[in-house]
């Protein structure tokens, strides 16, 4: 599998493309700084210099992908204008960048509480409003999508066990490794297609949980 991450630098997709180089997928990473570049090729994966808030047309990168993975994010301490070019912006270039290369396959990481940012803290709304509106779009893409919703990430050793819901609106912690397993999990699982479902730490094997929800969304 040919798997394109943006935001390549961050925490999950770093994980992410270990978990896909490990097995033999093509793992790249798009990245805006290049001093970023030893840090994935050291967990196998491929950078790819593109600055994803700037450029205006991201098909160039994607083209020959099996699926593509938005992981990037503007990060604590951005204000909402940079919120809306990066949460936003740059997941509906990828939008349309898969629509033009004919990349069927869209995993976007969301967040808890994307739901109804209305009801979120002054400090969290233009986040969750970014990517509120970024999942609205990718729902209305024509895409096969997934929409991935962890809940508050942890760099605590992933157990390979969670508790997944369609059921939007609960709180709790996930390891990052835990989130990237997901993530590969909903890659490998067709049947995720069209799923929305917030993440967390549970008791139940990664697979097993994206096939109870998959199963479920029949």
């Amino acid at each position: 599998m040919h798997v394109v991450v943006a935001g390549g630098h961050g925490k999950i997709a770093l994980r992410l493309l270990r978990l896909l180089a490990e097995r033999g997928d093509r793992a790249c990473g798009l990245i805006r700084n290049p001093s970023h570049a030893p840090d994935l090729e050291a967990v196998g994966g491929e950078p790819v210099l593109a600055d994803i808030e700037q450029l205006d047309d991201l098909t160039p990168y994607v083209e020959g992908a099996d699926a593509v993975v938005f992981a990037a994010g503007a990060g604590r301490g951005s204000g909402a204008a940079r919120k809306q070019t990066v949460d936003l912006g740059a997941a509906v270039k990828l939008i349309e960048a898969a629509q033009r290369a004919n990349v069927d396959r869209y995993v976007m990481v969301s967040s808890v509480g994307a739901h109804d940012p209305a009801n979120a803290s002054e400090a969290m709304r233009p986040y969750l409003e970014a990517k509120a509106q970024a999942d609205g779009e990718l729902v209305s893409s024509g895409l096969d999508y997934t929409i991935v919703r962890p809940g508050s990430l942890t760099d605590e050793r992933g157990t390979g066990r969670v508790e997944l819901s369609t059921q939007l609106g609960r709180r709790g912690p996930i390891t990052r490794d835990d989130a990237a397993a997901i993530l590969l999990g909903c890659l490998d699982m067709p049947e995720t297609t069209g799923l929305t479902f917030e993440a967390f730490n549970g008791d139940e094997p990664i697979d097993a949980a994206l096939r109870t929800l998959a199963d479920g969304s029949r």
